[in-house]
């Protein structure tokens, strides 16, 4: 792939994340950070390292 394309989805602003609450295991989809979970946990991004 040539260096000046971007990948096809990457950081692209209409596409949708995963989130896992850390407190009771909700998952959700969302363009956006969803917040604060129904139980008061916080969401974490799954695609993103818990180290």
């Amino acid at each position: 792939m040539p260096h000046d394309q971007d990948v096809e989805g990457e950081n692209d602003p209409e596409s949708l994340s995963t989130y896992e609450c850390l407190r009771c295991g909700t998952v959700v989809e969302s363009k956006t950070h969803p917040g604060t979970c129904d139980c008061g946990g916080e969401f974490q991004n799954r695609a993103k390292s818990l180290e």
